[in-house]
């Protein structure tokens, strides 16, 4: 027997919880199908902290962000589970990309300030800085795995069909709606849905029909890790360090303290190219390599030998913004390359907003051209 639902989002991680958790609090009912398990690794939306960063000055981003934060703290609300550690943000390396990020901000009313090289690096003990130096107190971390439990308690509370290891294996877009099968380990089974979000990371490809026009898509591996602080005690913020290009491999780098773990280094859309479902969840040797390197030049408060890699995936564009479309009765979310899990819950409230009204447009950077 067929199901038939008014919406379906396919993938259950951060953007397909955060969509789920929109459409239902509009009242709306949703059957949302994740292929694996609760709490996966095979993705990009697990492990306990992702940067809640504020360095932007393009307007699309600004306008997302400040939905973001608005729709975090009512997530937090609602569900009694605080999500945000404003423990600010440290943005470095490129003294032109500071002052326009910082103009931007102030420009909206954002706390943003400048501080020498020296004056950061007696605030903050544990690094080392060259240049400009701009500090955004309203920036920190969100609590990534927490955000997680929330998104689906807050959307089953409201109704929602959320179900884990149901895997679509055929996705057809017909005259009465979109008609998928599902896999959950037992049987297979249909269900036609009128409208469908496909937030499915990596598998968004593989899942979407042929035809439809979505730009390309590279999954790479990413190897940040977790290094021990030497000094348990000295004050970490978030950061993010434009790295000279003449430096080699390294591209940017970006972390946060995560309490338990250490502090997390990464560096940004650098890994090789993968299959999702072919990865080695392991670092390549000269990443980690430099990525050690990296640590023991510009943080004197880390040990650079304590690494404990992580591995995960990004998705990303050629321009690195974010797909958030719709055609005919699909919706995609997509592509969010590295930098999309401080958007969450906003990113959710743009899907929900397609899904539901065929007439909405998100911000025209985030549209398929």
């Amino acid at each position: 027997m067929t199901e038939h639902v008014p919406y379906l989002v396919v993938g259950a991680g951060a953007m397909g919880l955060a969509t789920t958790w929109q459409l239902a609090r509009r009242g709306h009912r949703v059957l949302t199908l994740e292929r694996f398990e609760r709490g996966h690794s095979h993705g990009a939306s697990h492990g306990a902290t992702r940067n809640f960063n504020n360095a932007y000055a393009a307007p699309h981003y600004l306008d997302l962000l400040a939905l973001a934060r608005t729709e975090w703290d009512e997530l937090s609300r609602t569900t009694g589970e605080p999500l945000l550690r404003l423990h600010g943000l440290v943005t470095h390396g490129d003294d032109a990309v500071v002052a326009q990020v910082h103009d931007a901000l102030v420009e909206r009313g954002e706390r943003a300030e400048i501080l020498g090289a020296g004056d950061a690096g007696r605030r903050w003990s544990g690094m080392r800085f060259a240049g400009d130096v701009l500090f955004t107190p309203d920036a920190g971390v969100v609590r990534a795995a927490a955000a997680l439990g929330a998104l689906e308690r807050g959307a089953r509370r409201l109704g929602a069909d959320i179900r884990f290891g149901h895997r679509v294996i055929a996705l057809e877009e017909r005259d009465d709606g979109v008609a998928l099968t599902i896999d959950d380990g037992e049987r297979r089974y249909d269900v036609v849905a009128d409208t469908a979000v496909v937030t499915s990371g990596a598998w968004t490809p593989g899942i979407l029909p042929a035809s439809f026009p979505l730009p390309r898509l590279t999954v790479t591996e990413e190897s940040p890790a977790h290094f021990a602080a030497i000094s348990p005690d000295a004050p970490w913020p978030s950061f993010n360090h434009f790295v000279d290009p003449d430096r080699g491999p390294i591209g940017n780098v970006y972390g946060m303290p995560t309490p338990g773990e250490g502090v997390k280094v990464g560096l940004h859309h650098v890994g090789p190219v993968v299959d999702p479902d072919q990865r080695t969840f392991r670092p390549v040797p000269e990443l980690a390599a430099a990525l050690r390197d990296y640590v023991a030049e510009w943080f004197p408060g880390l040990d650079p030998d304590s690494a404990e890699p992580i591995s995960c995936t990004y998705t990303s564009t050629d321009s690195e913004d974010f797909v958030l479309d719709r055609r005919g009765r699909i919706v995609v979310g997509a592509g969010f390359s590295g930098h999309g899990f401080k958007f969450t819950p906003a990113v959710g409230s743009v899907l929900a907003d397609l899904a539901a009204d065929g007439t909405v447009r998100a911000a025209e950077a985030f549209r398929i051209r």
